[in-house]
């Protein structure tokens, strides 16, 4: 007999995603490499060979959200760390196009965190017979200590800081030397550091995603552009058979089999539910069956965006720093002693 069961054609997403992911970690560790090797030789006093990866800037967002209302005032792109501004704003687009796909498909740290999801599910949560882990009032509040820091990012940028205030800024040493500082975070790693970051290890082993969930302040401002978004997962309620495989799925731990559709700032866009449903066009993006979007069209668009802003920003000069190597080789070499101004 042949088998008519539906084969959800979306289910090789979640495997998509972490090869995606997986090479997003290797490039950023490469990129981290390639800077550590720029840092040691011009800090040194050597020449420089090759030019500083401007990647590194990915890891600097509040000096690209200082950057950003500095555009919006004055319409100047900044020269100092331009990678870093770029992608802020391929992020933030990508968002209201497609959800939050940078955190979900690109960023490294969400790639480490899927990592240490996998090892939490083949160990301590194995056997689970819950959908969720934590309850919900534990998780909303939990949730809520990214947007409180977000918050005060914005106060002290967006409110507080005039044009004048991040031209100081942005021309002070500190700010040259932000990528050092951040790569001496990680080459000169203090106990205290060496702890956190075990402990927030451990914790995403034993909470999905711990870190990105509960602590990114750049995740909670994407999860505010995505409030605004058009594309969201639709679930057919006639349809649905409370399997509740779309929640389990969830590396958020969103009550998908509860909802009509997912609005929440929490969804990051990675398609893991739709992937997961045994039902023909019961989850589906945007509008309710085969109306809705294709699934794959999600990481599409947003990496899509993301490759587009890269692009323009490399033909336009708007990539690498046109900050000179004597004066980054200054910064670099004050940079175990200098504090935020």
């Amino acid at each position: 007999m042949t088998d008519h069961r539906w084969r959800n054609p979306y289910k090789i997403l979640p495997t998509v995603r972490a090869v995606v992911q997986g090479a997003y970690v290797a490039f950023f560790l490469l990129a981290g490499y390639e800077f550590h090797l720029f840092y040691t030789r011009i800090v040194a006093g050597a020449a420089a060979t090759g030019r500083r990866p401007p990647a590194v800037e990915a890891f600097l967002p509040i000096s690209a959200l200082m950057s950003l209302k500095y555009f919006l005032l004055t319409g100047n792109y900044d020269e100092i760390h331009p990678a870093g501004l770029t992608i802020l704003i391929a992020a933030l687009v990508s968002a209201f196009l497609a959800r939050k796909v940078l955190c979900s498909w690109v960023c490294p740290v969400g790639g480490i965190s899927r990592a240490l999801e996998w090892a939490g599910e083949k160990t301590i949560w194995k056997r689970r017979k819950k959908e969720v882990l934590l309850p919900v009032w534990a998780d909303q509040a939990l949730s809520a200590i990214k947007y409180l820091l977000l918050a005060f990012f914005l106060y002290a940028v967006v409110l507080m800081m005039d044009a004048t205030a991040i031209t100081k800024f942005q021309r002070g040493m500190y700010n040259y030397a932000a990528d050092a500082k951040m790569l001496l975070f990680f080459t000169e790693m203090t106990g205290v550091t060496a702890v956190t970051l075990a402990i927030l290890a451990l914790l995403s082993i034993v909470v999905k995603n711990f870190w990105c969930r509960y602590l990114c302040p750049y995740g909670a401002l994407l999860g505010l552009v995505c409030w605004f978004s058009p594309q969201r997962v639709v679930r057919d309620i006639s349809t649905c058979i409370d399997c509740k495989a779309c929640t389990r799925a969830c590396p958020v731990e969103i009550r998908v089999h509860g909802k009509p559709s997912v609005w929440t700032l929490e969804c990051t866009g990675c398609m893991s539910c739709v992937a997961a449903c045994p039902v023909e066009d019961c989850l589906t993006v945007t509008r309710r069956g085969k109306a809705g979007w294709s699934p794959y069209l999600i990481p599409l668009v947003g990496l899509g965006t993301i490759f587009l802003f890269w692009g323009v920003a490399r033909v336009t000069g708007h990539w690498h720093s046109h900050v000179p190597a004597d004066q980054l080789a200054e910064a670099y070499r004050q940079a175990k002693d200098l504090v935020h101004p």
